[in-house]
């Protein structure tokens, strides 16, 4: 049995949820298929797959020998494109994943020069604020900010964020302008939690060269930057965010920064990813392109 072929029928069988469609993207008879993942089954001992007339998944240890199919076939692929020169035209599938502020504000918006660079990189991104497990969830590697707490990772820094606190004009009309860290006793905060960080109660800043954290009281707390800047944007109460995600609204005076001389430390932003990995040609030309978009990013 071709091991490399097998593990190249499962994945493209699970990906398409169909022996028939893997099949025909394959350009393999049906049976050919369903024989290779019967000896692959075989061969392993154990199931990969629950079969039914209308659905097909993947059993525990299927769902394991899938992830680990992906990490060797795309090891497979990046160790053959870099004895083809890839480092000059890098190539291969890459999936990233990183925080929704950071992809829209920093990625998105020039998403097409990287396309336009590296045409032969088919990238997947992932958008969300939840920390994701890497190898659990397939992905090679994520954009995070804050500090790596993980050993088991390996973190490239591409830059740092500016923090600031800011509020709707509306909002700093009802409540008044805070002129020190005492003056937030009268003030409200929409909070922001995470998997990581459950208690979004607390605003962060520097006075007299010391971190200090004021627990200021909210009535809302959201797990997504989107909606967290938008709940500002209505006046629900103060907000810290990076500048950068938040920057056309000060321009245009939907936001308004205060306590300016008290901004929090700023939050370093990096490309982490597994140590088990190398840095691909694919990851390495995303990285590099990365690190230029956040050195003109504060």
């Amino acid at each position: 049995m071709d091991r490399v072929q097998a593990m190249q029928v499962f994945l493209r069988v699970v990906e398409s949820r169909s022996f028939v469609r893997a099949a025909e993207t394959l350009g393999l008879p049906a049976s050919s298929v369903t024989g290779i993942i019967k000896r692959l089954e075989k061969h392993l001992q154990t199931r990969l797959l629950n079969r039914s007339t209308r659905n097909l998944s993947l059993t525990p240890e299927g769902e394991r020998y899938f992830y680990r199919c992906r990490e060797i076939l795309d090891l497979i692929d990046d160790t053959e494109s870099s004895l083809q020169g890839s480092a000059e035209r890098p190539q291969g599938r890459l999936r990233v994943d990183m925080p929704g502020g950071i992809a829209h504000v920093v990625i998105l918006s020039q998403l097409e020069k990287f396309q336009q660079r590296y045409p032969d990189i088919y990238l997947m991104i992932g958008v969300n604020d939840r920390q994701v497990d890497l190898v659990q969830d397939g992905v090679d590697c994520v954009i995070r900010t804050g500090n790596l707490h993980d050993s088991t990772l390996v973190a490239r820094r591409l830059g740092e964020l500016r923090w600031i606190t800011c509020a709707s004009p509306s909002y700093l009309d009802e409540k008044g302008i805070p002129e020190d860290l005492k003056d937030l006793q009268r003030h409200r905060a929409v909070h922001y939690f995470s998997s990581t960080t459950r208690r979004g109660g607390e605003l962060h800043f520097m006075e007299a060269g010391d971190s200090v954290n004021v627990p200021v009281p909210g009535t809302i707390a959201v797990n997504e930057t989107g909606l967290y800047i938008k709940l500002g944007l209505d006046g629900l109460g103060l907000l810290q965010v990076a500048e950068i995600l938040v920057a056309d609204h000060l321009r245009n005076g939907e936001l308004v920064e205060v306590l300016a001389d008290m901004r929090p430390a700023p939050v370093p932003v990096s490309l982490v990813y597994p140590h088990h990995r190398f840095l691909s040609p694919a990851m390495q030309a995303f990285a590099d392109w990365t690190a230029k978009l956040f050195s003109n990013v504060g």
